[in-house]
């Protein structure tokens, strides 16, 4: 997840720099969205994570 937010954020600062503003900004909240969603899934995964007691 975190890699396609990467994508789309690299896409919008493409299309940007060559003056596409609708897709630049469409792009950029596609990248945001995904980002946050990958925060939130990154933080209920360390609390939900698998922690196993020393020596079982």
């Amino acid at each position: 997840m975190l890699s396609w937010s990467i994508f789309f954020l690299i896409v919008a600062l493409i299309a940007g720099i060559l003056g596409f503003g609708v897709v630049s900004g469409t792009a950029a909240w596609i990248a945001q969205v995904l980002f946050v969603l990958f925060l939130i899934v990154f933080i209920v995964s360390l609390f939900t994570g698998r922690s196993t007691a020393p020596g079982v």
